[in-house]
């Protein structure tokens, strides 16, 4: 099964971002087939045009996020992620993946899922003019801890909530088991998530289960 099927999400979803992403760069010939393969080299041709410019136009955020959300494969979304967090900052960024999380569909709540990993790319000011000369940068831009705690949470809702097992793998099994790692007033909903899982009937969300469990959940 292609990796764009697995995940649930379209290629013609896909394709339309990225063609989207590459009109706003004023990249000429964006007409190719709706085939995984051409998608992926109309992808590629976007990627370090992005990453050159010193900054981006304030359109070019949704576009950019909304084609690092359907593009299918968890290892090549970074190149709509890492653009946008050295232009508009992780925070925003993250922010956006919340929201995905929150009320997007299963497709782009899994797509949100694959995203939010590399929306913790290192920031290096020679890999990116987004920096300003001498490498300063406001960090207020990056600040993120409450948007974290926010991805927490909207994950563990989002695992009570499913109806879709695959969904309740994606969002639970990438989340930490250990109570420290999330903030006090989430403790509560840890618990209560524990708890669903230990009885869930699939085994893997019970191995999640036990592993809180050992670390004092």
């Amino acid at each position: 099964m292609a990796e764009d099927e697995q995940s649930g999400i379209e290629p013609r979803s896909f394709l339309k971002c990225v063609t989207e992403v590459a009109r706003l760069l004023d990249i000429g010939d964006v007409a190719v087939e709706p085939k995984y393969r051409h998608v992926r080299h109309l992808a590629h041709a976007v990627r370090t045009p992005l990453l050159e410019r010193a900054s981006l136009p304030e359109k070019w955020f949704a576009p950019l996020m909304a084609a690092a959300v359907y593009d299918p494969d968890p290892s090549f979304c970074r190149w709509f992620v890492e653009p946008a967090v050295y232009a508009f900052g992780r925070r925003r960024v993250m922010a956006a993946l919340v929201d995905y999380l929150r009320v997007g569909t299963d497709a782009e709540r899994a797509g949100a899922v694959r995203a939010w990993y590399s929306a913790h790319v290192p920031l290096r000011a020679d890999r990116s003019p987004a920096y300003a000369p001498g490498g300063v940068r406001d960090p207020a831009l990056d600040e993120s801890q409450d948007i974290k705690a926010a991805w927490l949470e909207a994950s563990l809702r989002v695992f009570a909530e499913a109806i879709d097992l695959p969904m309740r793998h994606r969002v639970l099994l990438d989340l930490p088991t250990s109570r420290a790692a999330y903030p006090p007033h989430l403790h509560e909903l840890l618990e209560t998530t524990v708890a669903s899982a230990r009885v869930h009937p699939d085994p893997h969300i019970r191995r999640w289960a036990t592993a809180a469990d050992h670390k004092g959940v």
